[in-house]
């Protein structure tokens, strides 16, 4: 069984595109909702207002964590047994974390809409929604290094098409 990673920016539908991948019969683990049973909303929330202001504070508890849910993502990637099963890593790239898997997704869709999104779904002001698109990696440069490229500009079963499109390759890329 390949290792696969599904990566992208922030709000450009990894989650929906994972929610197509279990749908059609991929398995997956998001480090978002590991991050998210380890660390408490409100904890989160209080953290969220310094680590994306603060790169030094985020580097800390970027330490704390990251060992902990790439534990558990290699556990469930593990207990798959040769199934199909992917691993939603937002921050591959930037955790250097890339090379331990052998297809990289990357979910990709304009800046605007990212900021649109996280303003109209999460509530975010422009300026946090902005903050956290600083404390990425552009979603261009992780396009360039992933294997394969989802664009999520249009509408949600535009989204579910291109998902498919990727589970079919998939599925001819673990029959070679």
């Amino acid at each position: 069984m390949k290792r696969i990673a599904l990566t992208g920016g922030i709000a450009c539908g990894k989650s929906l595109v994972a929610t197509y991948l279990n749908e059609f019969g991929i398995e997956t683990i998001d480090a978002d909702d590991i991050v998210h049973r380890l660390v408490p909303e409100d904890e989160r929330r209080r953290l969220a207002k310094i680590v994306f202001r603060d790169a030094a504070a985020r580097k800390e508890l970027e330490a704390k964590l990251h060992p902990l849910v790439k534990a558990e993502i290699a556990a469930f990637l593990e207990s798959r047994g040769g199934r199909p099963a992917a691993a939603v890593i937002p921050l591959l790239f930037e955790t250097h974390w890339d090379g331990e898997y052998d297809i990289i997704c990357c979910v990709a869709s304009t800046e605007e809409n990212q900021i649109s999104r996280m303003m109209t779904k999460r509530g975010y002001s422009r300026e946090e929604a902005e903050a956290r698109l600083a404390a990425q990696m552009p979603v261009a440069e992780k396009a360039a290094k992933s294997h394969y490229v989802i664009h999520n500009d249009a509408a949600a079963s535009d989204l579910r098409e291109e998902t498919l499109k990727f589970a079919e390759w998939l599925k001819k890329k673990e029959q070679h």
